[in-house]
């Protein structure tokens, strides 16, 4: 009986990518996935730096390219952004990693888990800053400082809010 299953499903797979309904499939995953990371990137391009007078888009600390979306399932996420701080020994990256961290959980419409890593090579100390912002106590205890919240504050609100 497993033989005839097995025989059935790939008789079933082979008729779908001839008939091209596989591809089809895939071709609309891909378009889905590119147009949640273009809705995440909307979102992250305005924060303003936290020492400068632009935004993380006008220094290229965040680009289209370091947005990367997977489905984990029907109508969630997996959000994986890859951010470069502007010189290798930053000190604010953490604060940034914290600034993404934040305005993607208010902001986003759609559930969702999130990832934020420094781009590999792009800072001295990215494995520790890595494990930081993606530590959620470590996220819940730096908001609780008065002080880093309304920077943070002052980073993710749109100059119009």
């Amino acid at each position: 009986m497993e033989v005839v299953f097995s025989l059935i499903s790939l008789t079933v797979t082979k008729a779908l990518q001839i008939s091209g309904l596989v591809d089809n499939r895939n071709v609309l995953r891909t378009r889905k996935m590119e147009e949640k990371a273009l809705e995440v990137y909307d979102v992250i391009r305005s924060i303003r730096d936290p020492e400068k007078p632009s935004t993380l888009e006008e220094l290229d600390v965040v680009t289209e390219k370091c947005v990367e979306v997977q489905e984990l399932a029907e109508d969630e996420y997996l959000i994986i952004i890859k951010f470069s701080p502007t010189v290798p020994h930053c000190s604010l990256a953490t604060l940034i990693g914290l600034c993404l961290q934040v305005k993607l959980q208010r902001c986003l419409p759609f559930k969702h888990k999130l990832e934020i890593y420094i781009s590999e090579g792009t800072h001295s100390t990215e494995e520790d800053i890595n494990k930081q912002i993606n530590d959620k106590e470590r996220v819940a205890a730096a908001m609780e400082n008065p002080n880093l919240r309304e920077i943070v504050e002052q980073c993710v609100t749109e100059p119009d809010d």
